[in-house]
Parts: structure tokens; C-alpha cells; sequence
């Protein structure tokens, strides 16, 4: 086997069982990544420098085709019951790793040595091995990445083996379809092929990280946005696509942690990652300046379309996907932190895009209620977003990231009551959403006044106003807000008819609750007590 590139003091992949690779490239510089696959006809470098490459029958995660070993380490602790935990038999997955290892005969990897968790007290080795180039880019792209000197004297403690061009065979392989994600805790590894979509790279550390800190380290893990201010002030924007999170996170005043995932320890709140991974559709440099200008040599466009000259991005071309994306290194924008850590977090936002016109602007939490819509993880989509999507729908992720929790979700929720509890930080629900009646009737709330709302929040000017309860939600509604009109604060009295109003509470709360029917039994009284109160018809 031939090894290119600077490599870890006796370094090979012999340990693996991958020896007869042909050549193993070891953490190439991203110039050579790109070269690499401009040679291999898999990249197009458009006119802003960036890398644009399609990543082939797969533009997303697979969620249905994601799998975790079932075994003495896992089969007790991975809450199987989700929809999205589907177990996987050791015995398989040793036979499908051994026929990768079989297709990567004679073929070149690329190996990339990296950290995940900016907070050096939980820092993790990972150590990714790719089939192309530019799939080892993104690696180096979303992870943080080592010094010269410390890939001398790197010791992985995780895997990753991506392998796009290696299809499974379900009758042989176990795997519904011929792609996966499969990882196994006891090895320490993740294999994925079949796809070459990247966000299986980072989220499957992402699952990683979701099952090891909370149990092992006491760190809760986050789906989160994280910025902190002038004075040292750190805030956390928990929320699903579509509620605001990227838009509400960047703030000129206030500098980036990070945008996807973090850490919460007893003393700080840290990135897990060193880059950024954006969507792009509709992107405009007046939207999402830090985004569009992040946008450079370094970045790697994924599906995107190109204007006549096949050199410039058109973000508004959807044709292969509506997910289309980019990667770059946090220090493609400004304003970041460095390292990505900060404080304990002094205010923490959920947000949700609430189409049915039901929840306020703005609202304070109690714990238990923080941890009853935190295992909610609400918004909604509107008509027009999807085929056969004709009215207002809800969506449910738990945690705001149910995908990737391998424990039970009121394993998170409890944690994040009790570092509530400790840090005495207040936690605010935020609708972006419709006000004055649901989607197609109301109106979709200001960017300004929700950017004021979320201000006088961080600030402290809402600490001293007077507050009124939601009759259903049981939120503290404030009664004024600086530079929002008080009238649209209690949603009810932006409805024409307000009878109206108390029937689309009733009938969202009752969503609430059936959702909530399968994390009753794990749920303690106070987050049961924190329920919307279904009123009498």
C-alpha cells in the first residue's frame, strides 16, 4: 500500500483490515482534495471558487435506512421503541464491513484525522476513511481540525468508513435497500455506503456524541444554534427547519459558537463542531450575508443548479433537490468564536413556526414546561411546501432532533431541567409563525419585531413588565414588549373572532397531547403537569 500526505508517526489502516488498498491519501490539504476531484471528474470549481459537487441518488439523510448495533452494549441503553432507532445484528454488520473492505481492494482512500467537541476536556479522536475526495473535504470542512503536531501523535477512538460506490444487498446484508448508515458503539464505528450524501458523516457523529456525553460525561447534547454577546452572555436557539434558527442566531451584535450542535457542561457551552453546513435554496446575499459570503475557496456546494455559463450557482434552482447545501469552516465567516465554547447559557430559545395562529410571539417557560415543549420539538408546515399538503400540518421531532437521539427523549428533557434548574436560565418559546388567524387567513410575524422580541429578551427589558397566562398553553404571555406593538402579544386579541381563536387552541392542544401519548410513561409530574389543557367543547 502506498501512503501520500502527513500522516500520524507509523500510521497504516492494516488495524482495520483494509491492506490491500492501492494508495491511502492521508490528510491532504483541501487545495489537494479539490484538485483530486477535478481530476476525477466529480467537481465542477465555480466562479466563486467553491467546490460544486452532486452527491448522486441521494440529496438527503435516509432516516428509514440508518441502523445501530443491538448488542450487550446498547440493547439495554438505545431507547428501541423510537421510530428512528432500528437495531442492526452484530454478526451483520462484521459481514457487511468485510465486503467493503472487499470492494475497496486495489481502490485509493482518502484518511483524514479529526476532533469533534471544541471543549478539549470531552474532545473525541475520529479518524474518517472515504472512497472520494471530496467526501474526505466535507470531513475536514464540518469536524475541527488538528494541527500539524497533533496528527504526529493521533490515536482515533472513533471511525468513520464512508464508501458511496459500495452497494448492499438486503437478501445478503440485512439492510432494507441498498444503501445505509450503520453504527456500532462497541466497535466504535460507523459505516456507511450506498450514498454519497455527506450529512450522514456528521450526523452520524452527531448520534454518536447524543448516546456517549449524556450517559458518560454529563454533558448535554443539543440540536442547537449557539452566540454569545459583548458582555459574555451565551443563548442557545433550539428549532426545525423553517423556524428561523440560522436567520435568528446571526447577529451582528453578538458572535457565533456555533450553528448545529453543542455541549452543555456545568461551566460551558460548546461546539461539537468546526464548520458550518447551510442550505442554499434561495439564497441571497441580502437574506443570509455571513452564508453567501462564506461561499468561497474551501466551501463545497452540494446539488446545486448553474446559470447558462455551468460556473455560477443558481441557488434558486430546485431540480435535483430542494436540500441543497454547503460546507465551509466556521472561520469562512466573521464573528466567530474562538475556540468554539462559551458560558453556561443565560437565555434559551425554542422556536416554532406555528401556522395555525395559536401560540404567542413571544412567551417565558417554566421548567417543566421548557421540558414538556422540548420533548415536543413543535412547528408546522404550511400549504404549498409539500405535495398534498393543503392546510396547516403539525411536526413533532423530539428534542428538536429526533433522528439522531439514540436514548429516550425524557433522557434529554430531565437534564435540561436539571441544568435549568443549577444555571437559573430562562427559556423562551418564540413563534415565528402566523398571528391574527392560521396560514392563509393571519399574518406571518415580522422579522423585525421577533428580532425585537428576542433582543429585549437577551437584554433583560422583559424581567420587570407583567406577564397574563394562556388559558390553553399555560404560557406567560408578556403584556409589552420595546419596539412591539402590545396588541399582537396575547394572539387571542389579534383574532377577528375570537371563539375562533379558543377553537384552534383546543384543537392544537389536542394535538399536543396525542403526540405526547408515547413518552407518557417516562415522563415525570412535573413535565405532565406543564400539558395544554384540552378545554371542555
Amino acid at each position: 500500500m502506498t501512503h501520500i500526505g502527513k500522516r500520524p508517526e507509523g500510521a497504516n489502516l492494516d488495524y482495520l483490515g483494509l491492506k490491500n488498498i492501492s494508495t491511502a491519501y492521508w490528510n491532504l490539504h483541501p487545495a489537494e482534495l479539490v484538485e483530486e476531484t477535478l481530476a476525477n471528474g466529480q467537481g465542477v470549481l465555480t466562479d466563486t471558487g467553491a467546490l460544486a459537487i452532486d452527491t448522486g441518488e441521494f440529496t438527503g439523510r435516509s432516516p428509514k435506512d440508518k441502523f445501530m448495533v443491538a448488542d450487550a452494549t446498547t440493547k439495554d441503553t438505545i431507547w428501541w421503541g423510537g421510530q428512528f432507532n432500528l437495531p442492526f445484528d452484530p454478526e451483520k454488520f462484521d459481514r457487511l464491513f468485510d465486503r467493503m473492505r472487499g470492494y475497496l481492494t486495489g481502490r485509493e482512500v482518502y484518511v483524514r484525522d479529526l476532533f469533534a467537541c471544541a471543549d478539549i476536556r470531552y474532545r473525541m479522536n475520529v479518524r474518517v476513511v472515504t472512497e472520494y475526495p471530496w467526501s474526505n473535504m466535507f470531513a475536514d470542512n464540518m469536524f475541527i481540525r488538528p494541527t500539524e503536531e497533533e496528527i504526529e501523535h493521533f490515536q482515533p477512538e472513533w471511525h468513520v468508513v464512508c464508501v458511496p460506490g459500495f452497494m448492499a444487498d438486503p437478501d445478503v446484508d440485512g439492510t432494507r435497500q441498498h444503501n445505509f448508515a450503520v453504527i456500532n458503539f462497541t466497535k466504535k464505528m460507523a459505516i456507511i455506503g450506498g450514498t454519497g450524501y455527506t450529512g450522514e458523516i456528521k450526523k452520524g457523529i452527531f448520534t454518536v456524541l447524543n448516546y456517549v456525553l449524556p450517559q458518560d460525561k454529563n454533558v448535554l447534547s443539543m440540536h442547537c444554534s449557539a452566540n454569545v454577546g459583548s458582555k459574555g452572555d451565551t443563548a442557545i436557539f433550539f428549532g426545525l427547519s423553517g423556524t428561523g434558527k440560522t436567520t435568528l442566531s446571526s447577529d451582528p451584535n453578538r458572535s457565533l459558537i456555533g450553528d448545529d450542535e453543542h455541549g452543555w457542561t456545568e461551566d460551558t457551552v460548546f461546539n461539537f463542531e468546526g464548520g458550518c453546513y447551510a442550505k442554499t435554496i434561495d439564497l441571497t446575499r441580502e437574506k443570509e450575508p455571513q452564508i453567501y459570503d462564506a461561499i468561497k475557496f474551501g466551501a463545497i456546494l452540494e446539488n446545486i443548479g448553474f446559470k447558462d455559463d455551468g460556473v455560477t450557482p443558481d441557488y434558486s434552482d430546485s431540480h435535483k433537490t430542494e436540500n441543497t447545501r454547503v460546507s465551509y469552516p466556521l472561520h469562512h465567516i466573521p464573528n466567530t468564536v474562538t475556540p468554539s465554547v462559551g458560558g453556561i447559557p443565560k437565555n434559551i430559545f425554542f422556536l416554532t413556526c406555528d401556522a395555525f395562529g395559536v401560540l404567542p410571539p413571544i412567551s417565558k417557560l417554566s421548567i417543566g414546561q421548557a421540558m414538556y415543549q422540548f420533548i415536543s420539538g413543535y412547528t408546522a408546515k404550511v400549504a404549498g411546501t409539500e405535495a398534498g399538503v393543503t392546510e396547516p400540518t403539525t411536526t413533532f421531532s423530539a428534542c428538536f432532533g429526533a433522528p439522531f437521539l439514540p436514548l429516550h427523549p425524557t433522557k434529554y428533557a430531565d437534564m435540561l431541567g436539571r441544568k435549568l434548574a443549577e444555571s437559573g436560565a430562562q427559556v423562551w418559546l418564540i413563534n415565528t409563525g402566523w398571528s391574527g388567524g392560521a396560514y392563509g387567513t393571519g399574518e406571518r410575524m415580522k422579522l423585525k419585531y421577533t428580532r425585537a422580541m428576542i433582543t429585549a429578551a437577551l437584554e433583560g427589558a422583559l424581567d420587570q413588565v407583567s406577564y397574563e397566562t394562556h388559558e390553553v398553553f399555560g404560557l406567560a404571555m408578556p403584556t409589552s414588549c420595546p419596539d412591539v406593538p402590545s396588541e399582537i402579544l396575547n394572539p387571542r386579541n389579534t383574532w377577528k373572532d375570537a371563539s375562533a381563536y379558543d377553537a384552534k387552541a383546543n384543537e392544537l392542544a389536542e394535538k399536543f397531547v396525542k403526540n405526547f401519548e408515547k413518552f407518557k410513561e417516562s415522563a415525570s409530574e412535573e413535565i405532565m403537569a406543564a400539558s395544554p389543557k384540552v378545554l371542555s367543547k
